[in-house]
């Protein structure tokens, strides 16, 4: 079997392993990358891309239904859900030939097959009826990560479904049971609670988004069950058992309720793809189905690295993007900064949307230091009101001494196209005073963002 020589192998074609490959390009390394599946990886073709759209359809429901306050008259929505869903896909299939695109542009040799270590600086890819041997000094592991299943609740298409099947439905459920209230559970129940479903949620955390500084999660909380959400906090599966109608399913924990449910969503973590990679016999150690790294992402394996969800925490897209640049630049010899996880923002796309960046309230003054709190409603927001999206507030958390923002958190209308500029200021390592000092565009919703940082000051005013 010949052996095909490159600079860099990529394992794993997601906005980690993609970005791995361009990046290695840019900088003149002949470079590969081994995709068993689809370009784009879970995120653009199964995760963050095709959920928005989904939930694009959600909110524009939402604004004809409330079209008459703006005094525009139309008639009752009508919810075409196979549409919805043939527009999300065709979202996700325009954005993954824009990666094949960018392949080719780049001069990125796309292998398609299953790739496993075969000794030192050397993968084997295995194909419907062949196998090919490549050969590179280094060796990018970004094979993401799946959904965990709960044993009893695998997901088998019909009543019990993971993300995949959340978002290519071929019906409506009328009663629908998400187990747990992080990000991805919540976007859904937003999304089926939008469209008619009855949603319960159920998480074993005393609060939904649990990640979450305390008042976000309350509002999200008090929102979503003004939505007709009913949650179950602190609460776990006691036991479950097929019945004509789907499922009845015995609740434990501050809920104890029995529930009559059609279609249960399994939102409940996920799992590294770490299995037939190769990694036995390798200085590779796995923890807890996750690759361990350093803070270049090398493991401890010579020539091997991974990235991305597969390495671990936050499994965010734009942070395993930014640490395919941090591990190909750090190959090339350059010296890029290490990630800070504390700078990485989050967003969950719920009805109402939450962003944050950095270190909740809590954190902060468990940590010890002393801290200064500001908060600011979208209520007294000019452009908020004129949108009529007044629901939701932004805080900030300095340290008292240094005035360094220590984190920022948003719940409200489009807070998460709003984060980027407190995670800049971060990034920056911005004090209050430059934040004060900024110019905020009027009337805009980031005039909050500054008003918060006011507050925290004494200083707010407009309210």
């Amino acid at each position: 079997m010949s052996t095909q020589e490159f600079d860099l192998i990529v394992v794993g074609g997601g906005p980690g392993g993609y970005v791995a490959a361009i990046r290695a390009a840019q900088l003149g390394m002949r470079t590969a990358l081994v995709e068993k599946a689809q370009l784009g990886g879970i995120c653009l073709n199964w995760g963050c891309i095709p959920t928005k759209a989904l939930l694009r359809s959600a909110d524009v429901l939402r604004l004809v239904r409330d079209a008459g306050r703006f005094g525009v008259t139309v008639g009752a929505p009508q919810v075409d859900l196979p549409v919805m869903v043939a527009r999300s896909r065709a979202v996700a299939g325009q954005l993954q030939r824009g990666v094949e695109h960018l392949m080719k542009k780049n001069g990125v040799s796309v292998i398609n097959g299953h790739a496993r270590l075969a000794g030192p600086h050397r993968l084997q890819v295995t194909r419907d009826s062949d196998s090919l041997m490549l050969a590179a000094p280094h060796i990018i592991l970004a094979t993401g990560a799946r959904a965990r299943q709960l044993p009893g609740l695998e997901a088998d298409g019909c009543s019990v479904w993971s993300y995949r099947e959340a978002l290519q439905p071929s019906a409506l459920p009328r009663r629908l049971l998400v187990i747990g209230a992080g990000a991805i559970g919540i976007e859904f129940a937003s999304f089926y609670r939008a469209l008619g479903s009855e949603v319960s949620v159920v998480e074993m955390a005393e609060r939904i988004l649990p990640v979450e500084d305390a008042e976000i999660s309350a509002h999200v909380a008090d929102s979503l069950r003004k939505d007709g959400i009913t949650l179950h906090t602190g609460s776990r599966l006691k036991s479950h058992r097929r019945v004509a109608s789907g499922w009845q399913v015995e609740l434990e924990g501050a809920s104890t309720e029995t529930l009559e449910i059609d279609v249960i969503l399994s939102a409940a973590g996920i799992v590294g793809n770490v299995e037939d990679l190769g990694l036995e016999g390798t200085a590779v150690k796995v923890e807890k189905s996750h690759i361990v790294t350093d803070r270049y992402c090398a493991t401890g394996e010579p020539g091997v690295y991974a990235i991305g969800d597969v390495a671990g925490p936050p499994w965010l897209a734009h942070k395993a993007s930014h640490e395919a640049l941090i591990c190909v630049e750090k190959i090339a010899g350059l010296d890029p900064h290490p990630l800070d996880a504390s700078r990485v923002p989050a967003c969950t796309y719920s009805h109402p949307q939450v962003a944050s960046v950095g270190l909740t309230e809590a954190q902060a003054r468990e940590s010890g230091r002393d801290v200064r709190v500001g908060k600011f409603p979208f209520a007294a927001n000019g452009k908020a009101i004129a949108l009529g999206a007044t629901g939701g507030f932004t805080k900030v958390v300095f340290d008292a001494g240094s005035g360094e923002l220590l984190g920022a958190h948003m719940v409200g209308e489009e807070v998460t196209e709003m984060i980027q500029g407190y995670a800049i200021g971060r990034e920056l390592e911005t004090t209050e005073a430059e934040l004060m000092a900024t110019i905020f565009p009027h009337p805009t919703q980031s005039e909050a963002m500054h008003e918060a940082v006011l507050a925290a000051y004494g200083r707010a005013l407009h309210i």
